[in-house]
């Protein structure tokens, strides 16, 4: 995608996708989860729960509320990268140049939640940037994704589970839903399935094991310092 992007744009364009690519890990390097945790506790999300700077953590560790807050940033950090096509060039939104630029704006977002160059690169799954990325790119996709989301943390209460396979309707829907045959929005609905599972390989060895955490969003949180 990137090699076929390089050659379709001219050089003031190929600066402005560095400038925003740069700009787009910046953005999604933005530890919020460890803010959070540090400004309003005293603590480093990463030293408790599943040690991960994410929101899945921070609803564990912290409650709801912040769960919440850190939640809603995070997705916003995706949906704001991704949105960075606006900025290069004179494209349509929806057409196929657009959309390669979003994905590569996106991923670029997912990349810095995953490893943020602010706290020594150990950041958090990347799920919820994700997810704003995916709004940003096929919003009806996305709506899938919620809806398959919710479904199954309802049945099952286990968020890993949950965020996996509704990673894994995003190709499905993509495809088989709305019919959206775009090379590339298929090849990243896909890599993105496989990239959740990976980085969820020890949830996975929990839930065989039957040690996964179930989420329970009523629990008390602790009390700030």
């Amino acid at each position: 995608m990137l090699f076929y992007i390089l050659k379709i744009l001219d050089g003031l364009e190929l600066i402005k996708i560095f400038i925003f690519g740069a700009l787009a890990y910046l953005v999604g390097s933005i530890p919020t989860a460890v803010i959070v945790s540090k400004g309003f506790f005293g603590i480093d999300i990463r030293e408790h729960g599943s040690g991960n700077a994410g929101a899945t953590n921070t609803f564990r560790v912290l409650g709801k509320k912040y769960g919440i807050i850190v939640m809603i940033i995070d997705v916003l950090k995706g949906f704001t990268a991704a949105n960075f096509a606006f900025f290069i060039g004179f494209y349509i939104y929806g057409e196929e140049h657009f959309v390669n630029l979003q994905l590569l704006f996106g991923l670029l977002s997912v990349i810095g939640h995953i490893f943020p160059i602010y706290i020594g690169f150990r950041g958090g799954k990347g799920v919820a940037t994700l997810f704003g990325m995916i709004l940003s790119v096929n919003l009806p996709a996305a709506g899938i994704c919620v809806l398959f989301f919710l479904i199954i943390l309802f049945t099952t209460r286990f968020v890993s589970l949950s965020s996996m396979m509704a990673a894994v309707m995003l190709p499905i829907s993509i495809l088989f839903i709305f019919h959206n045959h775009e090379k590339w929005l298929i090849v990243f609905g896909i890599l993105i399935a496989l990239m959740v599972i990976l980085t969820h390989r020890k949830n996975i060895v929990r839930l065989f094991g039957g040690n996964e955490s179930k989420a329970n969003i009523l629990k008390k949180h602790r009390k700030e310092r």
